[in-house]
């Protein structure tokens, strides 16, 4: 009986030798011979070139997908970590320039603007700088503007004593105030048709701090309304529910604060909502908006004007 074989058993390729043979003896048979041997040449030529091709390819493709990421990861916004390094811990007094710790500053709303919107106030900063930069609102986007405005001042205005708790842990000595807001967003249109009505919210009614408007804000520290700012910017407080502090009181002061410097750039973000874009034509004037950018608006403001009102008589 033949052995048994395994069913496992590996399956093995026949070597086939080819015997020398007599010479062709047709054209036909050397023909075919000679097919047969050029093919096999030609086959071995293209395995050999295929390696290196194949090498540069994925390699080309891996260089790509590299330069790709460094473009995409390299235009971002400018980091809080990037600031200067930090200075070693002194008796920094309230209302210095501070210096970032290394770690970057979070928040849960994160970046505020969009990459656009930021690159028009960081451009309108640089172009000032070193100038005076008043900021409602503290996000970690706006630390950034601290390095812009190197030599200038720039002082934060905020209202939650949280972030300004967690931004001050993070920064030596950087100048922030807290501020408290009496309005609310739904008290907008009755704090609108108020100011239309009452001298107190006029023009050169008298200063800030006196003032018995409600939309002026009087208990801010005496550097706010003594300094000529060349850049106010208006991103809070919140005013995104009805019970939230709105913005009515920020702007209304900011356009004030405008009037009492030489030239003002007054820079309103989310603008597409109904409260900022009302109080902003009432107090800013469409006819100062020089430039926009998505949910930023960008007026200019002359300074110490002989007009009694904010805007020119019309229906908003």
């Amino acid at each position: 009986m033949p052995p048994e074989v395994s069913p496992c058993h590996p399956i093995v390729t026949p070597t086939i030798q080819f015997l020398p043979q007599e010479p062709p003896r047709s054209v036909a048979n050397q023909s075919v011979r000679h097919k047969y041997y050029r093919g096999t040449k030609t086959m071995m030529i293209t395995k050999k070139k295929l390696i290196p091709i194949l090498v540069f390819t994925l390699s080309g493709i891996s260089i790509l997908r590299l330069l790709k990421m460094s473009a995409v990861t390299s235009f971002s916004y400018p980091p809080a970590a990037a600031l200067p390094p930090p200075c070693p811990r002194k008796n920094i007094q309230s209302g210095t320039l501070g210096q970032p710790k290394n770690k970057p500053v979070s928040s849960a709303s994160g970046a505020t603007l969009t990459e656009k919107e930021y690159h028009l106030l960081s451009n309108l900063v640089s172009l000032r700088a070193p100038c005076n930069v008043l900021i409602f609102g503290l996000e970690p986007l706006y630390l950034n503007l601290l390095r812009v405005n190197a030599g200038g001042k720039t002082v934060f205005l905020e209202d939650d004593p949280e972030k300004i708790t967690r931004i001050r842990t993070d920064y030596n000595g950087i100048r922030i105030y807290r501020v408290e807001y009496r309005t609310v967003a739904r008290d907008a249109y009755n704090l609108l048709k108020h100011a239309r009505e009452n001298l107190a919210c006029g023009l050169h009614s008298g200063s800030l701090k006196n003032s018995s408007c409600p939309l002026a804000l009087g208990k801010l520290p005496n550097e706010v309304y003594k300094r000529k700012w060349d850049v106010v910017v208006v991103d809070g407080p919140r005013g995104d529910a009805q019970d939230a502090p709105g913005r009515m009181a920020a702007i209304y002061t900011a356009s004030v604060i405008a009037r009492a410097g030489n030239m003002t750039n007054v820079v309103v973000h989310d603008i597409d909502r109904m409260i900022e874009k009302w109080f902003a034509w009432e107090f800013l004037c469409d006819e100062n908006l020089v430039s926009s950018k998505g949910k930023l608006w960008n007026f200019r403001i002359a300074g110490k004007s002989n007009s009694t009102a904010f805007c020119p008589a019309k229906t908003i």
